[in-house]
């Protein structure tokens, strides 16, 4: 049995991606209440897995995680994709005569943000969870309170699904990553398969110093999906670059990494995986 450390509740997004991507596995779900405590779980039990959102199609990334994934010494393992649909739901008593307030986790909102812009009279509060938002009005019986999350989570807490599909785009993914301690990882991945790496490196300041590191990628045929840099704290105009790339030829890739080390300042390989 696989152990998934996951930030948020039964029924939440990340619990639907975990199930997901382990389909056909026994697993048990390790619930945080913060990203951080997910690589913490990790730090102190090898064994287990952690599986976080990095970026989403409408939101964008989650900046916060890259940093703690750079810093927690994990290894990139695998990702998954999942469709976002996101319903609004309240106790079975409730009504829209009777809402005052909307609950969920502060992207969830923003991903509904025309369909809350229609109904003005909800208050819209942050919360830590989408499930978490649902779980909380039922326990405590919160009349007048609607929460967004998805509508397995609201049939699984016992609430009333008052509409289905709110998100203002219907083209809503976000990507999970499944990350464990580096001594874990060959027994949850195949290097010879994989095809798509997750690097970070920071660079000299100096004119043109991206721009080489992207030609020699280019010249090894290396395709660039993602690049995302985030300040380097206390060292003014400096970057860290944050790279996803996928290739077909793994000694092509592995050639690749070893030209552009000398033009970085620290390069860092995330993970090698699949990428489906």
């Amino acid at each position: 049995m696989k152990r998934i450390a996951i930030q948020g509740e039964i029924g939440s997004f990340h619990d639907i991606a975990a199930r997901q991507y382990f389909q056909n596995e026994q697993i048990q779900l390790i619930c945080c209440p913060t990203f951080e405590s997910v690589f913490e779980h990790i730090k102190r039990d090898p064994t287990i897995i952690g599986m976080l959102a990095i970026e989403n199609t409408i939101a964008g990334s989650l900046l916060h995680n890259y940093e703690l994934l750079c810093n927690s010494g994990t290894t990139i393992v695998g990702e998954h994709k999942l469709h976002i649909e996101h319903s609004i739901c309240c106790l079975p008593e409730d009504s829209w005569e009777t809402l005052t307030e909307v609950h969920s986790h502060p992207v969830a909102l923003m991903q509904c943000r025309e369909y809350l812009a229609n109904h003005p009279t909800l208050k819209a509060v942050e919360a830590e969870d989408t499930a978490g938002s649902a779980e909380y009005i039922n326990r405590n019986n919160c009349r007048g309170w609607a929460a967004i999350c998805n509508s397995q989570a609201a049939k699984l807490y016992g609430m009333k699904v008052l509409e289905d599909k709110i998100e203002d785009n219907k083209h809503n993914f976000t990507r999970f990553l499944v990350v464990s301690n580096p001594h874990k990882a060959d027994f949850l991945r195949s290097l010879e398969q994989a095809n798509k790496s997750s690097i970070v490196f920071s660079l000299p300041h100096e004119e043109g110093s991206l721009s080489k590191v992207l030609t020699i990628l280019s010249f090894y045929s290396i395709n660039l999906t993602k690049i995302q840099s985030l300040p380097i704290i206390g060292h003014e105009w400096e970057y860290m670059f944050y790279v996803d790339v996928t290739y077909t030829n793994l000694t092509r890739y592995r050639q690749s990494i070893d030209a552009i080390i000398p033009l970085t300042k620290e390069l860092k390989i995330l993970g090698e995986y699949v990428q489906y």
